[in-house]
């Protein structure tokens, strides 16, 4: 989560979606006062910034709109640039299952992917219970219950999209890198049988109905 008070924005990141590579992408150009919520350089290094705020709910890198309220006020939350990332969710959920895999932290997530296969943990009802309490919108929606999102850049398209960004905000971005990935193979398709591919299609329907996802 970016917060900039300098060029008036603040950016959203959504678990698995691209968001560690456009925070990098956002904080080379980052003004002296932002304050960035993320597990890189300029992140770890204005951690301190947060000391002490009394926020809504937790502040880390993966904050919602309404979880900053607090950190940002009320007015720059209403009239701020507030734009996310979203991602084809079919390829966000095998992402997200083999990152879970990778980690040894404590968490239910992680002890679930790291004991079951692709199709278990898909099935398993903490999964899909986590999946369907959080659709794309509910990063944006405001302690109030208002969505405020002025701009979603589909990660699939992000190379045709992110001229509205550039355009908004004043400058290019560079190149985004690869960042924070997990070890599979690209192609995530064959990772489904027409099950998961199901399961997926009902839960995060709002989303592919949206967005245009399939």
């Amino acid at each position: 989560m970016i917060l900039s008070r300098a060029r008036r924005y603040i950016f959203i990141h959504i678990p698995k979606t691209g968001g560690t590579a456009l925070t990098l992408a956002l904080e080379a150009r980052a003004a002296r006062g932002d304050v960035i919520l993320a597990d890189t350089p300029k992140g770890r290094a204005r951690r301190r910034r947060i000391t002490g705020v009394e926020a809504a709910g937790r502040l880390w890198k993966h904050s919602s709109l309404a979880e900053i309220r607090g950190l940002a006020t009320d007015q720059e939350i209403a009239t701020f640039f507030t734009f996310t990332l979203v991602r084809n969710p079919w390829n966000r959920m095998v992402s997200y299952y083999h990152w879970l895999r990778a980690q040894s932290f404590a968490h239910p997530a992680v002890a679930l992917a790291r004991a079951t296969d692709f199709a278990g943990f898909l099935a398993a009802p903490q999964t899909q219970a986590a999946l369907a309490a959080n659709p794309y919108s509910r990063y944006v929606t405001t302690a109030a219950g208002e969505e405020r999102c002025d701009l979603f850049l589909r990660l699939e398209h992000l190379h045709e999209e992110a001229g509205a960004l550039e355009a908004r905000l004043g400058f290019r971005l560079p190149p985004l890198p690869l960042a924070n990935a997990s070890a599979r193979p690209r192609d995530w398709r064959p990772s489904y049988r027409a099950r998961e591919a199901g399961t997926v299609a009902r839960l995060c329907a709002a989303d592919t109905a949206r967005f245009g996802y399939r």
